[in-house]
């Protein structure tokens, strides 16, 4: 049974929100139906209404949060959460999933890759927020406050944006602690073939920046997907996001599964060498995403704008390609390729 409620006096504005936050809207949400609404985000200048869908199983039991669209440009993410957000059967849930199905909904609209267009942020790179900031600040302090806390389970899903050719891969932290062994078993529950852990190295006090960084920060088990590219939509990745949640969605026993698990050998990339722009130029390289490539290889070049080769790029370590720039130009500085090894 799917029950839209919209434009709800209580729940209209931020200041609103305040004196009824989402978990007490969660208290009173009634078993066995999905709750749609938004979220109004304010300051002086700029408005953002943020989506969120909160699905209420038959039977109490943990939270999973789904996160999609922070970066608006990343397609394949997005249209999988829409078909999991109508797949999805209240009646079958054991808990809750909670899905803000696009974060960012200027960079989405405004087909603009990384930033929100309205204030120029990422909101990948600012969190923990702020309630007083602009409205990128905001959505991440509405995420962080709201959001995480209620969270026993905490996925953000990625893919390469517009000029990002990339492998698909489950993601988690290594925090050392038994939210990193539970996020590593759902990795590996999710049927991906390529697994990859981050070193965790922030305090409790420095900005986690990231979102499912923050969340491991705050004590959740958090992971992240990463599928698709290049900023367009590829079925197979949208397909592989959704088998992937479900997976996780079984394995925490909040809901039923019938999706063959995937009997591949896992990759897992324990390391990450990331190659830098030595300078702005233009880019070419015969290399893709998930090959090999070895210490010492030439693995690209740069060129100015009269075509005159600046710079021969070479590998400085042995590993996979995770991700690289797909397009041609780039500017000093940024990640040519990350190698997993």
């Amino acid at each position: 049974m799917k029950i839209i409620i919209s434009l709800l006096p209580l729940l209209l504005s931020l200041t609103t929100l305040q004196a009824q936050s989402l978990s007490e809207t969660l208290k009173v949400i009634k078993n066995g139906t999905r709750f749609d609404r938004t979220i109004s985000l304010d300051t002086k200048n700029q408005t953002e209404n943020l989506p969120i869908s909160i699905i209420k199983g038959i039977k109490n039991g943990p939270v999973f949060t789904i996160i999609a669209g922070i970066h608006g440009y990343e397609y394949p993410p997005i249209i999988a959460v829409q078909e999991l957000m109508q797949e999805i059967d209240p009646t079958k849930i054991n808990g809750t999933v909670i899905i803000l199905p696009i974060a960012n909904k200027a960079s989405f609209y405004g087909r603009s890759p990384f930033i929100n267009p309205i204030d120029g942020k990422n909101l990948n790179n600012s969190f923990p927020g702020s309630a007083q900031g602009t409205i990128t600040n905001r959505i991440a302090d509405w995420i962080t406050r709201e959001v995480i806390p209620l969270s026993d389970v905490f996925l953000d899903i990625h893919g390469g944006d517009a000029s990002e050719d990339l492998i698909p891969f489950v993601c988690y932290y290594d925090n050392k602690d038994e939210n990193t062994e539970r996020a590593r078993l759902l990795s590996e529950a999710s049927g991906m073939t390529n697994i990859v852990s981050y070193p965790y190295n922030i305090t409790k006090t420095e900005p986690a920046k990231y979102a499912f960084k923050q969340a491991v920060q705050n004590g959740k088990t958090a992971l992240s997907i990463e599928a698709g590219k290049l900023g367009n939509v590829q079925h197979e990745n949208v397909k592989l996001i959704k088998d992937a949640v479900y997976n996780m969605l079984a394995h925490t026993k909040i809901y039923p599964s019938t999706i063959q698990k995937n009997t591949k050998d896992k990759n897992y990339f324990k390391n990450q060498t990331y190659i830098k722009a030595p300078s702005t130029g233009i880019f070419y390289s015969k290399i893709k995403s998930g090959d090999y490539i070895s210490k010492d290889q030439m693995v690209g070049f740069l060129t100015d704008e009269f075509g005159n080769i600046i710079q021969n790029i070479k590998s400085s370590t042995n590993g996979t390609v995770l991700y690289k720039i797909g397009t041609p130009p780039v500017n000093t500085g940024e990640t040519l390729f990350c190698i997993g090894s």
